[in-house]
């Protein structure tokens, strides 16, 4: 578990910290259908890309530490969840988005899941230690 968990934070981490610079240059180009939302969409795009990356910067520190936090796996994969929860709020308010936002959802929801599960069973396995086989008479 432990070597998924480790994994699965480095894969997050890489993704968001690429999404992120990927937004902080291209700006509105980076969203699908929003190429001429204005210059204000253009600087919270780019701003919340700088967010993201960082976002993934502590996906990565998590990731080097030995063991990974649970703690901090929680609170990220909680971050990730919510982002979803408020695409589902978007959906609920304006209706479907383009494709692939729809795909980005699927993630943010389903994925925390498997993050928290991952995170339990690691902080499980450092409470109760290495198992060893009995001992034989």
């Amino acid at each position: 578990m432990a070597r998924a968990l480790r994994a699965l934070a480095q894969l997050m981490g890489w993704a968001c910290v690429l999404i992120g610079v990927f937004h902080v240059v291209l700006g509105n180009a980076a969203i699908p259908g929003a190429s001429s939302a204005g210059a204000t969409v253009d600087s919270w795009g780019r701003f919340m890309g700088a967010g993201f990356a960082g976002y993934g910067l502590a996906w990565l520190w998590a990731a080097r530490q030995r063991p990974v936090p649970a703690g901090a796996v929680r609170w990220l994969a909680g971050v990730f969840l919510l982002g979803g929860v408020g695409r589902l709020i978007s959906l609920a308010v304006h209706g479907w988005p383009q494709w692939f936002q729809i795909a980005l959802a699927v993630i943010e929801l389903g994925l925390p899941p498997v993050l928290f599960w991952l995170a339990d069973a690691e902080e499980r396995a450092l409470r109760d230690g290495p198992r060893t086989a009995p001992a034989v008479p």
